[in-house]
């Protein structure tokens, strides 16, 4: 099985840095800035400028072109498991190695998407449940096999979340390795969707979200606490998902 691993990424040369973590990683960049990132040692396939501002139709034209295909963020700064009650960082080959085994058991077990825990700590992993097939499955690691769902271009902003609720709908199942989470630098890093991201949009793209899956499965997080940007603070506007599907 040949596996593709890439990154879309954009205003990114200096900065992005997955490629630098991820053996065999290439960034999926726009024609007009094929130079720039190359020029910064960057291994990248250049894609038409026409995709500029809308990461999902991005995403839509990887899966088009490339099956199995791992979609990662360029911006991963640490890929860690816990073992029994320490944290271990994965390098190099235990990386490859590891991804080979997401899409060997992706297959197996006859899911479409698999991906990683979006949490780092340790109290969101229970030893005794170390894969999930009902879970949402975020942007950052999203591992595509014969997969023909395609992104909502309508959501940019939460085209993940849609993304698993269709395989969810269409297939019954994701696959989650729960041991294993991905430390990304959202926050610190320029460029990417960070260009277009602001509360008022994330409002509206939750909205979005909602009305196309309904308030029973998509719901607000009243207790997810605040995010700052800049010196506003706001309110943190990722959504609880509800899987009405029996499983863990």
């Amino acid at each position: 099985m040949k596996i593709e691993i890439l990154s879309p990424s954009y205003n990114r040369p200096d900065t992005a840095k997955t490629q630098e973590l991820v053996p065999g990683c290439r960034y999926v960049v726009h024609q007009f800035e094929k130079r720039s990132y190359e020029k910064a040692g960057k291994d990248v396939i250049a894609i038409p400028n026409k995709l500029q501002g809308n990461i999902a139709r991005v995403r839509n034209w990887i899966l088009d072109h490339f099956n199995p295909v791992l979609m990662l963020d360029d911006d991963i700064k640490r890929i860690s498991r816990w073992n029994e009650q320490k944290k271990v960082s994965l390098t190099g080959d235990a990386i490859s190695e590891f991804i080979e085994q997401g899409f060997y058991l992706a297959k197996e077990y006859g899911a479409r998407l698999w991906g990683l825990n979006l949490l780092t700590d340790k109290a969101a992993y229970r030893e005794y449940t170390p894969f999930a097939f009902r879970s949402i499955v975020l942007g950052p690691w999203h591992g595509h096999i014969d997969n023909e769902c395609r992104f909502d271009e309508a959501l940019t902003l939460k085209e993940d979340y849609d993304m698993s609720l269709q395989v969810l709908n269409r297939y019954r199942r994701t696959l989650r390795f729960n041991a294993y989470h991905y430390e990304c630098d959202h926050f610190n890093v320029e460029g990417g969707c960070a260009g277009y991201r602001t509360m008022a949009r994330e409002r509206d793209q939750f909205e979005a979200l909602q009305k196309k899956w309904g308030s029973d499965i998509i719901r607000i997080d009243h207790q997810g606490g605040q995010v700052n940007q800049g010196k506003a603070t706001q309110w943190d506007l990722n959504p609880i998902v509800r899987v009405p599907i029996n499983g863990v």
